[in-house]
């Protein structure tokens, strides 16, 4: 199969793209702190099935260019539909891991006529009551930053500061890099009321040792969402889609193309 890839101008955002194969169109949304190519392989399964995969580098990632500011979800949302007016897609089915998840429930909330069918891997964007160790180290650090901001400590308060970023501070938050606002808007968002919104019928996907976005967030997504339903993968990881890419292929291909005229 042949795989077009090139940079375009999306709302003013030099953006990296790939598209291969013919059919309905589906848009492919990554996950954080990854690229396209996490999700390419299984696009072009999916294409060999009759569909158009798009898949695209989110601004700040792979090829793509930075933001010009903080972007929050919202915003990434918008410059998505930038991308289908500039493609000429009236209306797509989505496939989005993780933070494309969190970009794909705004989508459908926000953006129904232009979404046909969501499938989700591992999708972000549910907040999860804090476990009892983190409550603790929430605990420790607030008495800590107290203590230290009495008069003439204001050094040793930026020292420590430094020190539980670098000690406690996820990957995610600490290969940020020039995108460090950028994801403390990102995670701050609970995009549950957004998924009460989507419409559309989706398609949820975890694995149940998933660390990153536990299993709960995707029950709960099931629970809220309209149209949803929740499809385990034993044994797999944050990454579900690949760690089970044939049956994770089968089932999508299925559900997109069910009570449809294409």
């Amino acid at each position: 199969m042949t795989i077009s890839t090139h940079l375009m101008t999306v709302d003013g955002i030099q953006t990296h793209v790939a598209i291969m194969g013919e059919g309905p169109p589906i848009l492919f949304l990554h996950g954080w702190g990854v690229d396209m190519q996490t999700m390419l392989s299984v696009a072009e399964r999916i294409a060999a099935h009759g569909f158009t995969a798009h898949v695209i580098d989110f601004p700040g990632f792979g090829k793509s260019d930075l933001p010009p500011r903080a972007w929050s979800v919202g915003d990434y949302a918008r410059w998505v539909i930038a991308y289908l007016d500039a493609q000429g897609l009236e209306q797509v089915y989505l496939v989005g891991h993780s933070f494309g998840g969190r970009v794909s429930l705004v989508l459908g909330a926000e953006y129904p006529e232009r979404i046909r069918k969501i499938a989700l891997s591992n999708s972000a964007g549910v907040k999860l009551p804090p476990s009892l160790r983190l409550r603790a180290y929430y605990l420790g650090r607030k008495i800590l930053l107290a203590v230290l901001s009495l008069p003439g400590l204001a050094k040793q308060k930026e020292q420590a500061k430094s020190y539980l970023r670098k000690k406690f501070g996820s990957a995610d938050y600490l290969n940020a890099g020039p995108l460090t606002e950028t994801f403390i808007k990102v995670i701050s968002e609970d995009l549950l009321p957004f998924a009460k919104r989507v419409q559309a019928p989706t398609l949820l996907f975890w694995g149940d040792q998933d660390q990153d976005t536990p299993l709960a967030a995707g029950r709960i997504l099931e629970a809220n969402m309209p149209d949803a339903g929740l499809i385990v993968f034993e044994g797999a990881g944050h990454y579900a889609y690949l760690d089970n890419p044939s049956r994770f292929v089968e089932i999508v291909v299925y559900f997109f193309r069910q009570n449809t005229s294409e």
